[in-house]
């Protein structure tokens, strides 16, 4: 599986293109990029998917939908959050057209097909009440619940620290030490760098 990284919106998240086998997911697109739409031509794009649907990671829902025309998911506990993703732009300055509806409500334990590739779907509230993380071989796209060194953030609607540090240690930390993350923002890292290093983990 080919995984390429694209860095959008102002506030530089990371949106990411899984490619397996011709056919294509979009993970968390904060905008249409010309870029992004580009590089989504040639493949047959299966799903846009919104790891939580704050508008830096699902502003860019519409424009790619219309180009791919691929079916939308995302969990349902983050519904209002996507229904709000102009009012969440207003408040940071920053204009994000508004949503489609998701044509999939994924749920813990979904498996997504790639190709001939397979990705789990796991729940992980905390930085959203409907945050998942997507479980492949050897590899975890993390969204905003894990970073190198850092945690996704819980002082935004329906954030809960306490939650987040569970979802980290139910959901994370249990995959294997060698796993690479692929994180909403920043640079990759992998579990058993984060299980020995970072802070909120190793004195949380």
């Amino acid at each position: 599986m080919k995984i390429k990284r694209h860095e959008l919106t102002p506030f530089v998240m990371n949106c990411y293109v899984l490619e397996d086998d011709g056919e294509a997911v979009v993970v968390d697109p904060g905008e249409a990029s010309p870029r992004l739409l580009n590089d989504l031509a040639a493949l047959r794009v299966k799903m846009i998917i919104n790891t939580h649907c704050h508008c830096d990671h699902a502003g860019g829902n519409a424009g790619v939908k219309a180009a791919t025309g691929a079916p939308l998911a995302c969990h349902a506990d983050d519904l209002p959050l996507l229904e709000a993703i102009e009012q969440q732009g207003v408040m940071f300055g920053v204009h994000f057209p508004p949503s489609p509806p998701p044509d999939t409500l994924l749920k813990a334990g979904d498996t997504i097909v790639v190709g001939s590739q397979r990705l789990e779907v796991r729940h992980a509230p905390g930085h959203s009440p409907g945050h998942v993380v997507l479980v492949g071989d050897g590899f975890v796209l993390a969204g905003d619940v894990l970073f190198a060194g850092s945690i996704g953030r819980t002082d935004l609607p329906g954030g809960n620290y306490g939650q987040l540090l569970q979802s980290i240690r139910t959901e994370l930390m249990t995959l294997p030490d060698d796993t690479v993350v692929y994180s909403g923002h920043g640079p990759d890292t992998t579990i058993g760098v984060e299980r020995r290093t970072n802070p909120f983990l190793v004195n949380p």
